[in-house]
């Protein structure tokens, strides 16, 4: 009974810990140069390149896709977190169409 009730205790206070750390765990370093509170104006033109070649780096079509990405970030000042989707976080890149009327930035 003695050892349940010091065990107990340790094991809830790692497990508390372990949780009170999580934010401070995820590092944006998977994402590089990517402000991932995004927003129109969050990088610095020369943060493209590095942004645009994290976003682009799962797709096949790699030179249209980091030419179209740099176009729009140099423009946006945004690069979107992750190789897809969240284009919510920067609605000038997100809102950006070709001519057709589909999206410009990948």
């Amino acid at each position: 009974m003695m050892k349940l009730i010091v065990v107990l205790p340790v094991f809830s206070l790692l497990y508390a810990a372990q949780f009170s750390n999580a934010d401070e765990l995820e590092s944006p370093s998977e994402a590089p140069a990517t402000n991932m509170k995004g927003g129109q104006g969050s990088l610095k033109p020369e943060e493209c390149p590095k942004a645009c070649d994290f976003r682009c780096s799962a797709t096949s079509h790699q030179k249209p896709c980091l030419f179209f990405c740099n176009l729009c970030c140099k423009k946006c000042l945004c690069v979107p977190s992750g190789t897809y989707g969240h284009k919510e976080e920067c609605p000038c890149y997100n809102n950006w169409k070709n001519k057709d009327g589909g999206p410009k930035c990948p």
